[in-house]
């Protein structure tokens, strides 16, 4: 018979899931603060630790010069682990999580295009017969139609998060939702999965944005 793993195996592996996830999680801010989409210290990121854990970025950090110390570990419940002080959005990224456990990456930005779309959408983005669309997992046409609900901003984020909740139990997870006035998240299976998704946002809201009918003004 087998021995059964020693604990200290157990705590290696952790140690080494957590390594990684923080080198991910600051690249992956120093490659997007570069295209200009965390202005300030807005924006977070995570990535999927386990069954019952993340790690994600601290509350209030330049997300262009992230350091080991600007990552933490927070359970699914969005308490820290660690006892730093985790982004104030972090129930937006655990409810992704416990939503759908094949979810294992999460990034959220403010982006100017993400932020303009969000202020004059309806209350879903659709885009259809684009190229890009293609880029999405799952998808492997051109013919098939992207919907993004929008939903409006508070800084109640256990209601929004219970809003998203709400509409993913009834529409499908999808691939990214935008919050009015403030900005986008998108998720996938892994860190680059999740990279690419974002990159693909990007162009189709700046295509959306300059393709939309009515130019004349925006909600503000």
């Amino acid at each position: 018979m087998k021995p059964a793993p020693s604990t200290n195996v157990s705590l290696t592996r952790s140690a080494a899931d957590y390594a990684h996830a923080v080198s991910g999680l600051i690249a992956a801010g120093a490659r997007l603060w570069q295209q200009g989409w965390c202005p300030a210290t807005s924006s977070n990121f995570s990535q999927r630790l386990g069954p019952d854990s993340c790690a994600i970025t601290v509350s209030g950090r330049d997300k262009g010069n992230l350091q080991p110390e600007d990552i933490m570990q927070v359970d699914l419940a969005g308490q820290a682990l660690d006892g730093k002080k985790p982004s104030a959005e972090t129930l937006l990224h655990t409810q992704l999580y416990r939503h759908d456990p094949e979810i294992g990456a999460v990034l959220h930005i403010h982006s100017m295009n993400a932020t303009l779309v969000s202020t004059v959408a309806p209350s879903i983005v659709e885009l259809s017969g684009l190229e890009l669309l293609k880029a999405f997992a799952g998808n492997s046409s051109h013919q098939v139609t992207l919907r993004i609900p929008v939903f409006n901003n508070t800084q109640d984020i256990a209601a929004l998060a219970s809003d998203v909740e709400t509409w993913m139990q009834q529409h499908g997870t999808g691939h990214a939702y935008l919050i009015r006035g403030h900005g986008l998240y998108t998720w996938g299976r892994d860190l680059p999965e999740t990279l690419r998704h974002l990159e693909a946002l990007e162009f189709l809201l700046e295509y959306y944005w300059h393709a939309r009918p009515d130019t004349s003004e925006v909600a503000i």
